[in-house]
């Protein structure tokens, strides 16, 4: 039954991603462009030092003509835009979790408010240093991050944890631009590589508005080897037959360009826990809008949310 149903999800998670030309056009960001046309942008490198470490996807980004624009200028290419998937919770497609008090932490392990369950895993600190297209900390920006448990569940959204929020979080970036989540490693479910979405405002006050605008969405991508590890522990045993059925080059999100702006870099160990980090460039002018499709039906881990989860209010 299970194999059945990851075979539903993968089959679910490529037909949800096969947009067609206009979408594709519409979440090239300049590197993807300049690609296209045989051009090369420079990649900036990103490295980070050790401290201590279901489900589809689908929706519509769009860079503004302004990015393009400002990248042009730049001499750091821009994070690939991407998807937000069906299960973002900022509005776009069932609840709004970043309105909620309690949402501008840290520490993103243990949902907050009404509900008090906490996500069990390897330890994982992450964080994300938000630059210009010149290569300048962006300070007083905010960052949205959320991603699955170890089960390949996404809180509010997958069967058995809707009443949770875990996994959650916003925090401003500080003056050096990063803006950093203490949370646990997330697992790789049926037809994705292992990743971690995010959304970056402008300022905390439009991040917790409820009414954006959203400058830039992306994801960042796990290192496989690093993956490998973790998923070898308990708790993760569903992840290792996942993982041997997707790379990065074939990934629908990260598959055009193997993760090339979007790959943290991972130091640490399962026992001391890991520690990830990825140097982003953004347009700080720039707009985007996220949120994705109405989850399909299914449910459990690996697959789908269940049709007792939220559903957009124009659904």
């Amino acid at each position: 039954m299970q194999e059945q149903g990851d075979q539903d999800n993968a089959a679910y998670v490529r037909r949800v991603h096969d947009k067609g030309l206009q979408f594709d056009l519409r979440t090239m960001s300049r590197r993807r462009l300049l690609a296209a046309f045989g051009g090369a942008g420079a990649l900036a490198l990103v490295g980070g030092t050790a401290a201590c470490g279901s489900t589809t996807e689908t929706a519509s980004t769009s860079a503004s003509a302004g990015t393009t624009a400002s990248a042009a200028a730049g001499t750091v290419a821009e994070v690939a835009s991407e998807t937000a998937g069906p299960y973002p919770a900022d509005g776009s497609n069932g609840p709004d979790v970043r309105t909620e008090s309690g949402i501008v932490r840290k520490d993103i392990r243990t949902s907050f408010g009404g509900s008090s369950g906490t996500a069990a895993g390897v330890p994982l600190e992450f964080s994300l240093v938000v630059t210009d297209l010149d290569g300048k900390a962006v300070t007083g920006a905010a960052v949205y991050a959320w991603h699955c448990d170890r089960d390949g569940n996404y809180s509010l959204y997958s069967s058995g944890v809707t009443d949770q929020n875990y996994l959650r979080g916003i925090q401003e970036t500080d003056a050096t631009g990063t803006a950093t989540f203490t949370s646990i490693f997330p697992a790789c479910y049926s037809g994705r590589w292992p990743h971690i979405h995010f959304e970056v405002y402008s300022s905390l006050a439009n991040a917790t508005s409820g009414a954006g605008p959203i400058v830039k969405t992306s994801q960042i991508a796990i290192p496989e080897d690093v993956a490998d590890v973790v998923y070898a522990t308990d708790g993760y045993s569903r992840s290792v037959a996942n993982m041997s059925q997707v790379s990065l080059a074939t990934d629908n999100v990260f598959g055009d360009d193997s993760a090339a702006t979007e790959l943290a870099t991972v130091t640490g160990s399962v026992a001391d826990g890991y520690v990830a980090k990825l140097t982003i460039a953004i347009d700080p002018s720039g707009e985007e809008t996220g949120g994705g499709d109405a989850p399909a039906g299914g449910g459990g881990p690996g697959g789908a949310p269940s049709s007792g989860g939220p559903r957009p209010a124009s659904s």
